[in-house]
């Protein structure tokens, strides 16, 4: 064994700094810093409108698909603004809001989910990588990234974040044993909103928490509520501390829940009922935060109402980009797929010029 057993061990329950009344809850871990935690709010609430918008647009036919994060606000906006600039997120694709949360223009964030792009942002410009639909694949590229850095002497910390869907795939175990072996910096993040798309996390582990999956290799585990922005950024900083620090990879598994469907596509009344959803919407992370935020003057109308107005002009950037009309090309599916094409994808693309000429003569 390389590390302490009893440091891999996870607490026995989520780290709460705020209750969901917007109590302050003394549990011997440090709160963050008070502006800090101003700037999460209004990260939340840009988070929120963007999540609400991204949903009107996929009803109005301008996105193909979304799927939303609402709910879980506190994780997207805490686990991004944890990491220095230099630093990597590796997203998956319920993690739009935690993109543009990044600094990626909303528009860019959602050009995937549109399907008119492979990625609608330059990856080494913002340091985000683009969005894996695959489960748990981009865990295995995030550790990559992270070795890489190490082996140059980089201060890089690479957030991989996840759901708890993914802790059933054969990539999430390799990414965690690899990157204990080599002692990569990187933070595992596991957003455990209680499905995977139908399955519950019941059907999905029998373990007592999905931090303790790291204890098999060697990774620190920690626990922390998904609602409560301020012990997410607590406990998430301070992974991201140790990784920076060379103490190897470490995982955070925030209990959250998808309030709503896994996507516009899913009908989630086929597996769960409507009494299970209702205590979580008392759990709303902004709800938590702007009680706790006001009770210490930290917060009040005028500086909710700036908030809201720059989340609405964010809403406004994303209908007037996605509400364009974009011209495909087909010459795009075969423009960036090798630096060189080869023989089979000229041939691939000559095939189709030659099919649209024929639709184009009829």
């Amino acid at each position: 064994m390389t590390r302490d057993a009893a440091l891999l061990l996870p607490s026995t329950e989520p780290v709460t700094l705020i209750d969901p009344d917007g109590n302050p809850v003394h549990v011997g871990q440090d709160m963050p810093d008070p502006q800090a935690l101003v700037h999460a709010y209004a990260a939340l609430i840009s988070a929120r409108r963007f999540n609400d918008q991204a949903n009107a647009l996929v009803r109005q036919g301008r996105l193909a698909v979304y799927p939303s994060s609402h709910g879980q606000e506190a994780c997207q906006v805490a686990c991004v603004q944890v990491l220095d600039p230099g630093d990597w997120l590796f997203p998956t694709y319920r993690d739009s809001a935690a993109i543009v949360a990044r600094g990626v223009d909303p528009v860019q964030a959602l050009t995937l989910l549109r399907g008119d792009w492979h990625s609608g942002y330059d990856p080494l410009t913002t340091r985000v990588a683009p969005q894996a639909t695959p489960l748990a694949t981009h865990l295995l590229h995030a550790v990559g990234v992270a070795h890489a850095a190490r082996l140059r002497g980089e201060p890089t910390v690479v957030m991989a974040v996840c759901g708890d869907g993914a802790t059933s795939e054969g990539d999430f175990h390799e990414a965690l044993n690899f990157a204990a072996v080599f002692r990569t910096p990187v933070v595992f993040f596991i957003q455990n909103n209680e499905y995977a798309i139908s399955v519950p996390l019941a059907r999905q582990t029998a373990a007592p928490s999905l931090a303790h999956k790291g204890i098999g290799y060697g990774v620190p585990g920690a626990r922390v509520d998904g609602n409560d922005v301020a012990a997410l950024l607590s406990v998430l900083g301070a992974a991201v501390d140790r990784a920076r620090a060379g103490d190897g990879p470490q995982l955070v598994e925030a209990h959250t829940y998808r309030v709503q469907p896994h996507t516009n596509a899913d009908d989630p009344g086929r597996y769960r009922s409507a009494d299970e959803v209702t205590p979580w919407l008392a759990r709303d992370p902004i709800t938590r935060a702007e009680t706790y935020l006001r009770g210490r003057g930290l917060l009040d109308e005028e500086k909710i109402a700036g908030y809201g107005e720059s989340a609405e002009k964010l809403a406004e950037r994303m209908r007037a980009g996605l509400g364009e009309d974009t011209v495909a090309d087909y010459r795009d599916l075969f423009a960036h797929v090798y630096a060189e094409p080869t023989p089979q994808l000229l041939e691939q693309r000559a095939l189709v010029a030659d099919e649209l000429s024929r639709e184009e003569a009829r």
